[in-house]
């Protein structure tokens, strides 16, 4: 096995960006949807074969067994190529806290499943009045003998129709004391009665969102990841990574590419206004990368993010927002027009950027709720 944090940043960046360079495919790359397992198998069956599968877990599960450096370079080269994360949630959520919260048994059951792909995941976390605020959640797990009794509803759940299994937080002690105690982590099958899934269409005419009703559904006692009543804790260990993940620059660092290249077909650059808006928002791009790189250092260091890595979040998705609604704007009348509009040899769709963008200061923790975080733990502001 390849000790690949022995490498050098450089060497491995070498070894990382000439694999996807070459092996990924050119039709998948970019894709402006979310594509079903069945569209991307091919390329995981490539990476499960090289062991690529799952790059932040210890080799002995399976991983690659990156540190902190190297899984950021690893991450940074999948998104320079464009590279789809598949249905991740298995790799990214659930496999983790398996390993670390996890018994043997579920350990040797659930780990090569989630690798292989065998089962698709998805997450069970955000319910009507329960998204930011995710301790509000009501969805009940009842026990009657060896198994959960499941009654609820879960909604912004990506891909639930394309998933065998969610990993899902539900109440199982209505009577404690604080919102965020008597909740738990639970696995359970999706193909089962009692399960309903229903798409949602997003403004794109994209169906990757869902809504989940849970009748009666069960589960086996033995699915309960971690101690009862302590899903909350598990919840929350991996957020840190998570933050900056989601903070990355390249959302907003791609997004400015579509424009340069639409706004020079367009001619908009003679426009000075324009010019000056262009300009701002690139050296918002340029800071935030700036800031991105301040954490990652620390994280390559060892060191634990604070709640500040907040600020990644709330930078760049508002960065994002306002970069595509100048391409909005420097596509003038055909602004409204579904599909790509092609400017020389490029083609951009300047509506799906805008939609796309929408949701992303909602996903992952609201900016309002980041907001709070940064003001209450950063700043030492009264709630």
């Amino acid at each position: 096995m390849t000790d690949w944090n022995a490498m050098s940043d450089a060497e491995f960046r070498k070894e990382v960006r000439g694999f996807f360079e070459a092996e990924y495919p050119e039709e998948l790359r970019h894709l402006p949807h979310r594509p079903k397992f069945a569209e991307i198998e091919h390329w995981h069956v490539k990476l499960h074969a090289k062991g690529w599968v799952a790059p932040a877990w210890p080799a002995e599960f399976g991983g690659m067994g990156l540190n902190a450096a190297k899984l950021l370079i690893f991450y940074e080269e999948q998104q320079r190529w464009g590279v789809n994360r598949g249905r991740d949630m298995g790799i990214q959520m659930v496999g983790p806290l398996i390993i670390k919260f996890g018994t043997q048994e579920q350990k040797d059951y659930w780990l090569p499943r989630i690798l292989s792909c065998e089962d698709i995941w998805c997450q069970g976390y955000s319910e009507p009045g329960a998204g930011s605020d995710l301790a509000n959640l009501r969805t009940r797990a009842d026990i009657e003998g060896d198994e959960f009794v499941i009654n609820g509803q879960k909604i912004w759940t990506t891909m639930a129709h394309d998933a065998t299994h969610i990993f899902m937080l539900v109440r199982t002690d209505p009577d404690a004391p604080k919102k965020q105690q008597g909740i738990s982590f639970l696995l359970a099958p999706m193909d089962q009665p009692g399960v309903e899934v229903r798409t949602i269409t997003t403004l794109s005419g994209e169906t990757e969102f869902c809504e989940v009703f849970f009748d009666n559904a069960r589960t086996p006692k033995a699915n309960l990841v971690g101690e009862l009543n302590k899903g909350w804790t598990m919840a929350k260990a991996l957020l840190s990574f998570e933050r900056i993940f989601i903070g990355s620059p390249s959302l907003a660092q791609n997004a400015l590419g579509q424009l340069e290249s639409f706004a020079r077909g367009r001619g908009a650059f003679d426009d000075p206004v324009f010019r000056d808006r262009f300009a701002q928002a690139a050296l918002d791009v340029e800071d935030h990368a700036a800031l991105y790189g301040r954490f990652a250092d620390q994280l390559k260091r060892g060191e634990t993010l604070g709640a500040d890595v907040s600020m990644l979040k709330i930078w760049v998705t508002e960065c994002f927002q306002r970069i595509t609604e100048l391409m909005i704007e420097a596509a003038g009348p055909d602004g409204g027009t579904i599909g790509p509009l092609q400017v020389g040899n490029v083609n951009v769709d300047v509506l799906a950027s805008f939609y796309k963008a929408r949701p992303t200061t909602i996903y992952g923790g609201s900016n309002e709720i980041q907001r709070n975080i940064l003001s209450k733990a950063v700043l030492g502001l009264p709630g």
